[in-house]
């Protein structure tokens, strides 16, 4: 599988990573999972400490024993809670990001993480001192490296400007286009890549996409209403064929900007994973197929019919 430099670090990430949240609480299932994509070429596994409060770690940390080395391994962090307890508060503060690394590790059963990032962020965060604990972390060597996890260009912009971040996990897919209207160029002019999550618009751009569609997008979807995405979704299945799944066209749409390292998808089980590994075998996507489908993706082309 190819591999994307992540920002300017010695990190390469694969172009399509598992993210974990999804795998649930079977470790003999999860591992399989893991396994499976390891062995397909993925690399990058991406975690939080607030997925299942703290549960998601310990099962990743069990999946990959005596394959740490195979593995470029990330997580979050910036959520306050109490295993056992229900909810959390945000705490973006020098102190908590300074424990919350030590707990990670633990339950990952790892001495380091390779990418670190703040699980979210607000404008009256105490930016300098969220960026000086994660300075302090690489220097300690608990951290390769750090990143943040927002869609808020407010926040985005901040850190750029401020910190030495080499990553932004946004959310982004062909009907999630918001990233593309400054923030994917301001990352890309600043070397600073892009981990894109949810690629697959809750599943709506998948091989039964349309299907999918029909009750995730049931009160509409961001600027589209139901009768938009069911038109989108049902023109979505026929670019699918021999050469190129659906699913694998979701994750090449998003890859196609130079900010982009990796698309990040979730699979809760082998059947999931597979289809999502056949962007492996896809044929690569030509310039004429991406603007057709920027076109008939576009929000501006349906509210013009409004």
């Amino acid at each position: 599988m190819n591999k994307r430099q992540l920002g300017e670090s010695e990190l390469y990430v694969s172009e399509i990573s598992l993210g974990c949240m999804s795998l649930g609480t079977d470790l003999d299932k999860a591992k399989y999972i893991i396994d499976r994509a390891l062995d397909a070429g993925v690399n990058y596994l991406d975690t939080a400490d607030l997925y299942d409060f703290g549960t998601n770690e310990k099962i990743v940390g069990e999946a990959i024993k005596g394959r740490r080395d195979d593995i470029i391994l990330g997580t979050k962090v910036g959520n306050n809670f109490t295993p056992g307890q229900e909810g959390w508060t945000w705490d973006p503060s020098k102190k908590h990001i300074k424990r919350g690394v030590k707990d990670s590790l633990q339950r990952l059963g790892t001495d380091y993480i390779d990418l670190y990032q703040l699980h979210g962020g607000t404008i009256d965060d105490p930016i300098e001192e969220t960026i000086e604990a994660f300075e302090e972390l690489k220097q300690e060597g608990l951290i390769r490296e750090y990143g943040i996890s927002s869609i808020r260009p407010n926040v985005i912009r901040r850190f750029v400007e401020k910190s030495n971040i080499a990553s932004v996990m946004m959310q982004y897919s062909a009907l999630d286009r918001r990233p593309e209207e400054e923030i994917l160029d301001l990352l890309s002019d600043n070397n600073i890549s892009v981990l894109a999550r949810g690629p697959l618009a809750k599943g709506m751009l998948s091989s039964n996409g349309h299907e999918k569609s029909q009750e995730k997008a049931e009160n509409g979807f961001l600027e589209y209403s139901y009768e938009e995405i069911q038109s989108i979704t049902r023109k979505w299945q026929d670019y699918g064929s021999e050469d190129r799944t659906p699913t694998a066209l979701a994750l090449q749409y998003v890859l196609h900007h130079p900010a982009l390292a990796t698309a990040v998808f979730g699979a809760s089980s082998l059947e999931q994973l597979e289809e999502n590994l056949t962007y492996l075998k896809a044929a690569p996507l030509t310039e004429q197929i991406f603007g057709e489908i920027q076109t008939m993706t576009s929000p501006v082309t349906y509210q013009k019919h409004r």
